[in-house]
């Protein structure tokens, strides 16, 4: 017996990955394209998805883009609200979806401790579940996995993290996340015997309590890379993740869509799924 379609809306449809997961969510049994809205009066409201998405010929969904995302839960009814707006937008989508049955998966960084303390009380009331996913792709994912393990076994660490100019964000959602990681440990990382002098402010790059650092760069010609680097005596050990296209995060996008529909609460990456695939 198969499982039952899931009807998925997309907040933030033109964008670089609102529009990769229209195209996944088309073009992939199991799920159904229900809806999607972006910024409020833009010129693409109203414009049909095949149109603005650029969905196969043999894909009509007579989907029209809303002018918000009320108008989008009215006229498909979702099961999931996938958002990849910003963090402000994200979190008061995520309240209204909520509040209407709908599940939401906030692929948007930048969320405060408050938007998430909000998220998770408006979970455990409407005793449904969500998930903000700092970073989709397998391979980020594993990434931060490694990079918690290895920092148990070394003093100093430094995060480097490199996005395209749109990035609205600093530092990015998944070096967040990996940070939040190592910091699971609780250890402390580069002491120093030296009173270092910074000649321009922030040079050495903001500094997690653990003492962990972390440097963000936007530059265009880059989609996302992270670089997290371990140094000891004699050697530096580096774990690099880089996304080349938004393709890399379709895999992560449809199993959190899955994943959330059988969640009744709140939970923060995809950490533990994909790590169950390796035992």
């Amino acid at each position: 017996m198969s499982e039952p379609t899931i009807a998925v809306a997309i907040a933030g449809i033109n964008g670089r990955m609102g529009r990769a997961s229209a195209q996944a969510l088309a073009a992939t049994p199991g799920f159904k394209l229900a809806g999607a809205y972006g910024k409020a009066n833009a010129a693409y409201v109203g414009q049909s998805l095949e149109q603005l998405v650029g969905l196969p010929s043999n894909n009509k969904t007579g989907i029209l883009v809303s002018k918000g995302l009320s108008d989008c839960i009215s006229s498909c009814s979702p099961d999931v609200l996938l958002d990849f707006t910003e963090a402000n937008s994200s979190c008061s989508a995520a309240l209204a979806a909520l509040k209407n049955k709908v599940r939401p998966i906030i692929g948007t960084s930048g969320l405060s401790s408050d938007h998430i303390k909000q998220i998770d009380e408006a979970c455990n009331n409407h005793k449904l579940g969500a998930l903000v996913v700092p970073n989709f792709s397998i391979g980020a994912i594993l990434m931060m996995h490694f990079a918690q393990q290895a920092s148990k076994l070394f003093d100093n660490i430094e995060i480097t993290e490199m996005h395209h100019l749109g990035k609205l964000d600093a530092p990015s959602g998944t070096a967040m996340h990996t940070a939040r990681k190592i910091a699971e440990t609780g250890r402390t990382f580069n002491k120093s015997s030296i009173a270092e002098r910074e000649l321009l402010a922030s040079a050495r790059g903001g500094k997690w309590e653990n003492g962990v650092r972390l440097h963000s760069l936007r530059l265009p010609g880059i989609l996302s890379r992270q670089e997290v680097l371990f140094g000891a005596e004699g050697e530096l050990f580096t774990i690099r993740h880089e996304s080349f296209n938004t393709k890399c995060f379709i895999q992560g996008i449809l199993m959190a869509i899955k994943t959330v529909m059988s969640l009744d609460s709140l939970v923060i990456g995809l950490d533990n799924f994909v790590l169950a695939k390796l035992s």
